[in-house]
């Protein structure tokens, strides 16, 4: 576990960033600034499921949304203030997750009001109501911290203890836990989770001195860890640069199966689920004689083309940040943001929005979005096999189809950080106005990536949806399905 000198140098550079970076305007040609830019210091993104961004105040106890304009542009779109954690939690670096039924559940924090404490608060917001309520932590646990979490394909939410062996679910109707996660090989400290096509979660050690290349697969139905094999390079950062932060970068699968899972080394490695193998993976280039660049915490995400963008900077928490695409075989340096050049890869979030687009935070009042070049292969988009053709404005209806959930979570940090977006959005454009609306979506029956099978979800049209004849598409992993024609009453 990272020392105490360490995350306090780690908050002074947060809020250096701030001071410097305030209304900052991107140069990039593939980065746009948010043309109102937030006046608070933005932290960790979360996309709601009715097509709304949920962003935190870092160390603070306020949240904030970006609700997308008429024509579902995010860049235009209007910040508007959500309820407050109560007084005395103000979390940074927390495990965070929006549940099957539409609740956010947000978990421990490797800080309280920015002093380190590896606290084991946590809450639960309902956005129907704009209200927090109170979680108690699993039985026994005195930290949770800058815990991973995860929403598994049944639905059940999967959190760890930052600092032990331990994990437990949650039981979403009574804010209950039952334990899980027998047989882990070290403890959870700077790990990530990646779910699979096979239900399963994967994990690359971070801890275990007795193996340097281990990772580690929960199986849901046991309830057990059992060995994934060697990553064959090392991805952790262990006396690696003098440090022993034991950081790790995030890994995210793509739609072929594979997961590409970064390293705070300069390593990559590459897992194939079909094979339950690895390879080495493309190391991240020394540019410029910057220093070898790496991932010692950073974001990821998946683009709507299979490629993954990826933050990477030299040595452990220093700048400057250098963006990545990752196509399978190669590391594609990309356009950086404004402040790119100041920042290192930790203190980044990205977010995988239903334009496409990947939002991106940096404790900043600078947001910027990422458009991507580049086209989705049409055998990846959700399929519509049926919902109802007369809709009525506040009516809640049942949907089916399939790959609603697409092939991935998205975006990835690992711990510190989770923003995962496997689930169904419902966006209706009407054809006289041409002004989009996103219906809440609740309820899924599977929460499974890359799955093909039927899958139905609940949507709820808003009370202001437009009525007349109007194009309904599915989005997953920011890829649309093909629109089906509706008529709002």
């Amino acid at each position: 576990m990272r020392g105490k000198g360490m995350k306090s140098l780690r908050t002074l550079r947060i809020a250096l960033f701030v001071s410097l970076a305030w209304g900052s305007v991107a140069g990039a040609q593939s980065w746009q600034p948010l043309t109102t830019h937030p006046t608070f210091s933005a932290s960790n993104p979360l996309l709601l499921t009715d097509g709304t961004v949920m962003v935190h105040d870092a160390c603070a106890t306020d949240w904030w949304r970006l609700t997308p304009d008429n024509t579902g542009s995010y860049v235009n779109g209007t910040w508007s203030a959500l309820a407050s954690l109560s007084a005395g939690y103000g979390p940074l670096y927390f495990a965070s997750a929006v549940l099957p039924d539409g609740r956010v559940i947000v978990e421990g924090g490797e800080y309280n009001f920015c002093n380190p404490v590896w606290t084991n608060l946590g809450a639960i917001y309902d956005p129907t109501t704009d209200t927090w309520t109170p979680v108690s932590p699993p039985s026994g646990w005195s930290s949770i911290g800058d815990a991973q979490s995860i929403v598994l394909a049944n639905g059940q939410f999967m959190l760890a203890n930052c600092c032990t062996k331990q994990a437990a679910l949650l039981n979403a109707s009574t804010l209950t836990w039952t334990a899980t996660g027998t047989g882990k090989a070290d403890i959870n400290d700077e790990e990530g989770w990646t779910l699979l096509p096979n239900f399963q979660v994967l994990t690359v050690d971070a801890n275990n001195t007795g193996n340097l290349t281990h990772a580690e697969k929960y199986v849901p139905s046991s309830g057990r860890w059992s060995s994934a094999g060697s990553t064959i390079v090392k991805l952790d950062d262990t006396n690696a640069n003098n440090s022993g932060s034991h950081e790790l970068g995030p890994a995210v699968l793509r739609p072929d199966g594979t997961v590409f899972a970064t390293g705070a080394t300069g390593h990559n490695a590459i897992y194939n689920t079909a094979t339950a193998a690895w390879a080495a993976g493309p190391d991240f280039p020394d540019v410029m004689g910057e220093g070898q660049l790496d991932v010692a915490d950073g974001p990821a995400s998946l683009l709507p083309s299979g490629n993954v963008l990826v933050a990477a900077s030299p040595g452990v928490f220093n700048p400057p940040t250098h963006f990545f695409e990752f196509d399978g075989t190669n590391l594609i340096e990309e356009p950086a943001t404004s402040n790119a050049p100041g920042e290192p890869s930790y203190v980044g979030n990205m977010l995988l929005l239903p334009t496409g687009q990947v939002l991106f935070t940096d404790f900043s009042g600078d947001i910027e979005i990422y458009t991507p070049s580049g086209s989705y292969n049409s055998a990846w988009a959700p399929r519509i096999t049926s919902v109802p053709s007369t809709l009525s404005r506040g009516g809640t209806y049942i949907m089916f189809g399939k790959l609603f959930n697409g092939f991935s979570q998205g975006a990835a940090y690992g711990d510190d950080a989770q923003a995962a977006t496997n689930y169904p959005l419902v966006r209706i454009t009407e054809r006289a106005t041409g002004h989009v609306f996103y219906s809440r979506t609740h309820d899924p029956s599977s929460m499974a990536v890359a799955h093909g099978g039927l899958v139905s979800t609940h949507f709820d049209v808003p009370a202001n949806q437009e009525t007349g004849v109007g194009d309904l598409v599915v989005v997953a992993n920011g890829i649309p399905s093909k629109p089906v024609r509706v008529n709002v009453q």
